[in-house]
């Protein structure tokens, strides 16, 4: 078992699996010779050839439109969208059809495509390259939608997605692609799609995130503990569609305060659902209103990037309201 970042822990999937089933193809802007703009693709084309990992013209609906043809046909593509502020020329070819094959065909056309999707804040990127647009994917029945936040995670979640016959939309947090590290399996693992992990257990406090705010609520967690001598669980949702209520359910009623952490903007945010859903199942258990702690309800912006994205600071001064509410 070797240390990795989530890049690579991602890039073993692919390697993993296109090993595994000549069917997976990886294509997309830049992800052959090039080997992505992250370089996620390292060493696929070199691997498997031109014919299983190449480049496309710069069509995000061909993109997709192609791999929708390819999954009908048998094949298990996984197209790249080079950021998932990209996606929205593609949204109609997703959200009309890729999400609706099987369902439209009584089950007997499954279409596993796999869109992969880097997202988020965090590398100075400015409004067209930082957007958070998980809130659309998880709005449109037919859709699986997958955030790793480790780079096992990444590595399991993405060969359990491949390996499915569901379309999955997979955004990767670019913010922490290469800053966390972790232990990931060398032999082949699977993560299945569904449970949230708890990253950290607490009794007084739940953190409901995902992606590159799990770190953030981990430092805020530690603050917590350190100046107010609070117990802080973080829950690490992993899946937002499917979502795993039981876990969230659970976890309220062990500490009676929640709290959800976005880095999209605040309103029809997904960390909206999280508070309906626990103001519908657990408003006996809480002890305080959910909070949510979002982006703003603005255009990303460039010069105050660390201003908007939600910070340990941020989430460490709502931790604080919620325990002292009376």
């Amino acid at each position: 078992m070797a240390t990795k970042t989530l890049l690579q822990g991602v890039n073993d999937a692919l390697l993993q699996e296109m090993t595994r089933d000549d069917r997976v193809l990886v294509f997309g802007e830049d992800v052959g010779l090039n080997e992505g703009v992250f370089r996620a693709t390292s060493e696929l084309q070199k691997r498997f050839g031109k014919q299983r990992a190449f480049s496309t013209p710069l069509t995000e609906t061909g993109i997709i439109g192609v791999a929708i043809g390819m999954a009908l046909y048998g094949l298990k593509p996984v197209p790249e969208i080079q950021f998932a502020d990209f996606m929205y020329p593609a949204f109609d070819q997703i959200v009309s059809e890729l999400a609706k094959f099987r369902y439209r065909s009584g089950g007997e056309y499954p279409c596993p495509v796999v869109v992969r999707m880097p997202y988020g804040g965090g590398i100075r990127g400015g409004l067209y390259h930082s957007q958070s647009p998980e809130a659309y994917f998880c709005h449109t029945p037919g859709l699986k939608v997958v955030i790793p936040s480790t780079p096992a995670d990444a590595k399991g979640l993405l060969a359990s997605a491949i390996r499915g016959d569901d379309p999955v939309i997979f955004m990767e947090p670019k913010k922490i692609y290469r800053s966390v590290k972790g232990e990931v399996p060398d032999d082949e693992v699977l993560i299945p799609i569904g449970p949230a992990r708890i990253a950290q257990t607490g009794t007084d406090v739940t953190l409901f995130s995902f992606g590159a705010m799990i770190p953030v609520c981990m430092e805020a967690a530690e603050k917590a503990h350190e100046k107010l001598g609070v117990s802080v669980e973080v829950v690490d949702l992993r899946t937002l569609y499917p979502l795993d209520e039981a876990t969230i359910i659970e976890s309220v009623q062990k500490t009676g305060r929640a709290i959800v952490v976005t880095e999209s903007p605040k309103t029809c945010g997904y960390g909206s659902e999280i508070a309906a859903l626990i103001a519908e199942r657990a408003l006996d258990s809480l002890e305080a209103p959910v909070v949510r702690v979002a982006g703003f309800d603005t255009p990303f912006p460039y010069t105050l990037e660390k201003l908007y994205v939600p910070d340990a600071l941020r989430v460490f001064l709502a931790i604080q309201d919620v325990v002292n509410y009376q």
